[in-house]
């Protein structure tokens, strides 16, 4: 709230909570009004400030289906709910929550952009996957809506059925690959039922390989699930069939599955910045180890990423150092003005020691509802952040953090994570062990598993005290994820309370130098052309290499691709190096043509073939020595010296006779005659 042509309505919600107005004051310009009922006695108030046409924030969210009605004569006023009840207002410590409700206000100003939305399409095809009678059932209850077809993996002893409304076949799937609307089956020991079945199901011949195409899968087998990750998969059912509430949940989940369904393209990928492979070698690999559905494969140069697929846990984005793959709910740069809001805000209403706290809004806001409610509430210097997935957070996200003022950040998890949580580990740890680096503190990176309310203050208040930075950044970052996290980088530098100029980092860093063997080194330049980033590059006018240590990703590409094995990679953080221009790291002058006198190659590369073909070749050995003046020349003058001097490259000297196996035969039966030789 930055704008005094806006409107912001606080409530103390019927004064079950202080309303600090001086301190929210000062981080909010914006008109305020007080109330003490904004959704029953004091609705006026509210009404009054529609009359205005001024953009609205109500500090409320439990009441917002009755201010979003009342508001319907007014649809071009802007609507902004934010909760300061649940998050600072109901706590033990609500007194000293003036600034942080002044920065959950201001950072709900922010615009987040628009989500881009992939479509699902469903015509209700549906595969129950079973082995006995509970598969049945759920495809009888089923088949008024959908269009059924049964696979039972071993049946024991099925009743034949009076009707068949649908068909019942035999069979066990291999594999099985797709989505909602597009799933693809593999089918061994694939039947079909004897019409005559008299007391049971008898099938016939069984092959194997069959194939099979269906919208969605109701998997009743109680076998391993047939994707990983199954329960983010869309359009796969998966349930006990000894659990009847889990059946009967299935179920009518799978009734409702026909139709047209939209969902977040969670992941933006640009395929020219992939560092995963080059000329049919390996480099990065962090998402295709990282993504737990199989949504990402490799597809040549680059990975691809099937946003059908995609559960939105954001591991790859956390983890890709190139930027390539960015999460879009929202995008990093939207995160971290949001981020900059909040903690400038924070700090300008007088809060201290601000500790920012992620969570999501499936398990964190329940959560944090809960502790409000019913024990301690949120410390009055931690500000919750909603993220659509903790795991799709950076050491941006986490850097920023720092920067801009705040002392920690806490990661709020399931006891049980829903997703992988190695990439969102990996980046805590380095970022902790970056901030620490920095002067701000030990310990201040910390993830929180717990589902109790409870435990969480309990975690909260044992969050070490940092040392927040006196001079925080307010640059507001955009563009690309990979520009943002420099830009980050460089300020968490800048607003250091200790700052250096180096940190070293763990082994997989995606930050980091080349270690180069400049004697080994023949400025081949096989590395530059493999380096996905161009952090390697040459020098069209002189033979050199270079490096900029700010774009490396530490991928690995340049080092499996050199011929001489003269580069290492070292994981680090170097500030100084990051802003500082190129670095040379080997520079030679041109080896000249002995003939004409024009600069060709380098002179290590040229010695270097001269060590390996002189008198260790036919071509060069003594009267032919001369030929190596060729390799001295260039081109042009190499093609007029072969001419001139008349080189036969097939003048070869004479190889021996090639041998049949009578002949081998015959010499080993001479030498059994003569086992002296002959003299």
């Amino acid at each position: 709230m930055n704008s005094a042509k806006s409107r912001l309505l606080v409530c103390s919600c019927e004064k079950s909570m202080p309303l600090d107005a001086q301190a929210i004051g000062r981080g909010c310009a914006a008109h305020m009004t007080q109330a003490n009922q904004l959704c029953g006695l004091d609705l006026a108030q509210f009404k009054a400030a529609l009359a205005e046409g001024q953009a609205i924030t109500v500090a409320c969210t439990q009441e917002a289906p009755l201010f979003k009605e009342v508001a319907e004569e007014f649809p071009d006023i802007p609507l902004t709910f934010v909760n300061i009840r649940e998050t600072g207002g109901w706590s033990k410590d609500a007194a000293a929550a003036g600034p942080k409700a002044a920065a959950l206000i201001a950072a709900a100003s922010e615009e987040m952009p628009p989500i881009s939305l992939v479509t699902l399409e469903s015509g209700g095809v549906a595969l129950i996957y079973g082995h006995d009678d509970v598969a049945i059932d759920a495809a009888r209850r089923l088949a008024d809506r959908l269009d059924i077809t049964v696979i039972l993996t071993k049946p024991g002893d099925i009743t034949p059925r009076a009707v068949n409304e649908f068909p019942v076949l035999k069979g066990t799937i291999r594999n099985a690959r797709g989505y909602l609307g597009n799933f693809e089956l593999a089918i061994d020991d694939y039947a079909l039922p004897a019409p005559s079945s008299r007391s049971k199901l008898v099938f016939g011949a069984s092959r194997d390989g069959a194939t099979s195409a269906c919208d969605l899968i109701l998997d009743l087998s109680g076998g391993l699930p047939l994707f990983p990750a199954h329960e983010l998969r869309p359009g796969y059912l998966r349930a006990d069939p000894r659990d009847r509430a889990a059946v009967e949940r299935a179920i009518a989940e799978a009734g409702n599955l026909v139709g047209t369904f939209d969902k977040p393209r969670f992941i933006h990928f640009e395929e020219s910045l992939c560092a995963h492979s080059r000329s049919n070698i390996t480099g990065c690999t962090r998402c295709l180890d990282l993504c737990p559905t199989g949504a990402i494969t490799p597809n040549g140069n680059a990975v691809a990423i099937d946003p059908n697929i995609c559960a939105g846990c954001g591991s790859c984005a956390s983890a890709c150092p190139t930027g390539a793959a960015s999460y879009s709910l929202p995008s990093a740069d939207a995160l971290m003005r949001r981020l900059r809001t909040l903690l400038q805000t924070y700090r300008k209403a007088g809060g201290e020691q601000a500790v920012v706290l992620f969570h999501d809004g499936d398990h964190g806001e329940p959560l944090i509802d809960a502790l409000a409610r019913f024990g301690d509430g949120l410390p009055a210097n931690v500000l919750p952040v909603r993220v659509n997935e903790v795991t799709q957070l950076g050491p941006e996200s986490l850097a920023a953090v720092f920067a801009y003022g705040g002392t920690g950040a806490a990661l709020l998890m399931r006891a049980q994570p829903r997703h992988e949580t190695a990439g969102l580990r990996r980046a805590a740890d380095m970022s902790g062990t970056i901030a620490a680096a920095l002067g701000f503190g030990d310990g201040l990176v910390r993830i929180l598993e717990t589902d109790d309310p409870d435990q969480l203050r309990a975690m909260l208040d044992a969050m070490p005290r940092g040392v927040a930075s006196s001079n925080p950044a307010s640059l507001i970052p955009r563009g690309a994820k990979r520009g943002v996290l420099e830009t980050m980088f460089r300020e968490l530098h800048l607003t250091a309370p200790a700052p250096v100029d180096v940190v070293p980092l763990a082994a997989g860093a995606p930050f980091g130098t080349v270690q180069l063997n400049v004697e080994g080194c023949t400025l081949c330049h096989a590395c530059v052309t493999a380096c996905p980033t161009n952090a390697l590059s040459d020098n069209p006018d002189r033979a050199m290499l270079r490096f900029t240590e700010s774009l490396c990703v530490q991928c690995g590409l340049c080092e499996a691709t050199c011929p001489e094995d003269v580069i290492t990679l070292e994981p680090r953080l170097d500030f100084q190096a990051w802003n500082a221009p190129l670095r040379v790291l080997k520079e030679e002058e041109p080896f000249h043509c002995i003939a004409c006198g024009t600069p060709f190659g380098t002179r290590s590369s040229i010695e270097r073939v001269l060590s390996k073909l002189q008198e260790k070749h036919w071509m060069f050995e003594g009267a032919n020595a001369r030929r190596l003046d060729v390799i001295k020349m260039c081109a042009d003058c190499r093609v007029e010296a072969v001419v001139n001097e008349s080189f036969d490259p097939h003048a070869a000297p004479q190889r021996p006779p090639v041998m049949s196996t009578e002949d081998y035969l015959r010499a080993r039966e001479s030498k059994k005659n003569d086992p002296f030789g002959s003299q």
